[in-house]
C-alpha cells in the first residue's frame, strides 16, 4: 500500500510539490504558534513559592496634629512600640493565623529593594531584597528547598540568619544550598558585617507570568535591624495577615467596624484593607491582557491555518471523485478508498516533517522564537511542540479529506463517471 501511494506520489509530483510546500510551511507557523504558547502556560503553571489565598494588606496612617486625638511622639521608638503593639492586637483576634510587617515585599508589589550577597569570591547579581518580621514566612506560606517549613522558616530569621533563594548563585552554575549554615556572607554592601545563611527557600516567583529563575532574593528580619534604628518600623510598612479559612468572610468589613475602637494605638490607625485576590488580579492586569491578546491571535492564526488547509484537502478531494468511481468500480470498498486517500496525506505531511523540524531548530539556535529556562533551544520542547503542531496538522487533514470523500463515495460510481 505505502509504495503504490509513493509511486502516485512520485508521478503526480507537480501538484504534491506545491502542497508539500504548503504543509512545510504551515508546519513551521504551527510549531512557532505551539512553541510561544508552550513557553506562556508553563511560565504560569510553575510553583510561585508563596501561597495568598485568605490573605489581607492593610495600610497604617498617623494621625496629624489637626486631629483632637493626636498625641506628638517623642521619638522613634515609641512610633515602633504602638506599631508592635497594633501587631499583636491583629495576631489575637479570632481566626488570624499570623501578622507580618515588611518592607518591599509582598507578592504582586512592583516596589522592590535590590542588593547583592557576596560570600567569597561568589557575588550574585542584583536580587530583591525583602525586609521581613519572621512571621512573613507564615503569611505567605514560604517553603524551604530542602523542605522545611514556614514555622521553620521564621525560626531562622529570629535567631539572626537570612534566608536566600534557590537561584541566588544560578547564572554561576553554583548550588547555594551547599553554604547553608555558613557564616561569611555580606549583605545590603556591608564588607564590615557577617552573616549566616539559615536556610535556602525555594524560587520566589515575582508574579504568575514571570519564571522563578530569574526572581532572585533574600530576606532579613525587619526587627533585627529596628532594634538598632527604630526608624526602620514605621507607618510605611506593609501590614500582612493570614486567615482561617473558617473566617475568611466578611473580614474586611468586620475589620473595619472594629478599626476605629479596638485597632487604634496611639496615632496609628488602619486607614485601608484589601484582599489578596484584588492586588494580584490589579497588578496582572497588564500581563492578563497582554497574554490574552497572545491567545485571540494565535487562534485567529490557527483558524486560518485549519480553513487553508481544510480547503486545500476539501477541493483537492472533490477533484478526484472520479478516481474514487473508478476504485469502487474496480471492487474498492469505501473503507479502502478513504484509507488510501488519507494515507496520500499523511504520508505527504510525514515527508514533509523532517524539513520542518530542520527549519524548527534553525529557527530555535537563531533565538527567532519564545525564551524559556534561559533559552529558545531546548531539545525536548523542540520535539514536543513539533510533535504537537504534527498532530494538529494531522487533524485538520483528515477533517479536511473524511468530509468531502464521504460525499463522493456515496455518489453511484456511474453518476460520478458520467459528471468527469
Amino acid at each position: 500500500m505505502q509504495k503504490k501511494l509513493l509511486t502516485q506520489i512520485r508521478n503526480e509530483w507537480r501538484s504534491n510539490l506545491w502542497l508539500a510546500l504548503e504543509l512545510l510551511v504551515v508546519s513551521v507557523v504551527m510549531w512557532y504558534i505551539v512553541d510561544l504558547l508552550y513557553c506562556r502556560v508553563a511560565t504560569y503553571l510553575e510553583p510561585r513559592g508563596f501561597d495568598t489565598e485568605h490573605c489581607y494588606l492593610l495600610t497604617m496612617r498617623e494621625l496629624t496634629d489637626k486631629s483632637p486625638d493626636y498625641h506628638p511622639y517623642a521619638s522613634g521608638k515609641e512610633v515602633r512600640n504602638d506599631i508592635l503593639e497594633l501587631v499583636e492586637r491583629l495576631r489575637r483576634r479570632p481566626g488570624v493565623e499570623a501578622v507580618s510587617l515588611s518592607q518591599n515585599s509582598y507578592p504582586y508589589n512592583g516596589s522592590n529593594g535590590n542588593g547583592r550577597i557576596s560570600y567569597d569570591t561568589l557575588v550574585s547579581p542584583e536580587a530583591i531584597c525583602r525586609l521581613v518580621t519572621p512571621d512573613f514566612m507564615r503569611v505567605f506560606r514560604y517553603q524551604g528547598a530542602r523542605g522545611e517549613t514556614p514555622e521553620q522558616l521564621a525560626e531562622v530569621l529570629k535567631r539572626g540568619e537570612f534566608l536566600a533563594s534557590e537561584n541566588l548563585y544560578l547564572n554561576k552554575h553554583f548550588d547555594i544550598k551547599q553554604l547553608t549554615g555558613k557564616d561569611g556572607f555580606h549583605l545590603f554592601g556591608d564588607t564590615t558585617m557577617s552573616y549566616r545563611l539559615g536556610a535556602v527557600l525555594q524560587d520566589v516567583r515575582y508574579c504568575d507570568y514571570e519564571e522563578g529563575r530569574f526572581c532572585r532574593s533574600f530576606a532579613y528580619n525587619l526587627e533585627e535591624l529596628a532594634r538598632y534604628n527604630p526608624g526602620y518600623i514605621n507607618t510605611d510598612n506593609e501590614l500582612c495577615l493570614r486567615v482561617t479559612p473558617q473566617e475568611d468572610h466578611d473580614f474586611i468589613a468586620r475589620l473595619k467596624a472594629d478599626s476605629e475602637g479596638q485597632l487604634r494605638v496611639g496615632n496609628i490607625y488602619l486607614s485601608d484593607v484589601r484582599s489578596f485576590a484584588d492586588i494580584r488580579r490589579s497588578y496582572q492586569q497588564g500581563y492578563s491582557n497582554q497574554l490574552r491578546n497572545y491567545l485571540v491571535g494565535m487562534g485567529f492564526l490557527m483558524l486560518n491555518i485549519f480553513l487553508g488547509l481544510l480547503g486545500t484537502f476539501w477541493f483537492r478531494t472533490q477533484q478526484r471523485r472520479g478516481e474514487i468511481a473508478l476504485h469502487k468500480v474496480h471492487g474498492a470498498t469505501s473503507r479502502a478508498v478513504f484509507s488510501r486517500l488519507l494515507g496520500e496525506g499523511m504520508l505527504l505531511l510525514l515527508i514533509v516533517t523532517p524539513l520542518a523540524l530542520l527549519v524548527d531548530y534553525v529557527l530555535a539556535s537563531a533565538e527567532l522564537n519564545a525564551w524559556r529556562g534561559g533559552t529558545t533551544l531546548q531539545a525536548g520542547r523542540l520535539l514536543a511542540c513539533a510533535g504537537v503542531s504534527f498532530l494538529l496538522i494531522a487533524l485538520m487533514i483528515t477533517v479536511g479529506i473524511c468530509i468531502p470523500a464521504r460525499k463522493a463515495m456515496r455518489v453511484q460510481p456511474a453518476e460520478a463517471l458520467h459528471d468527469e
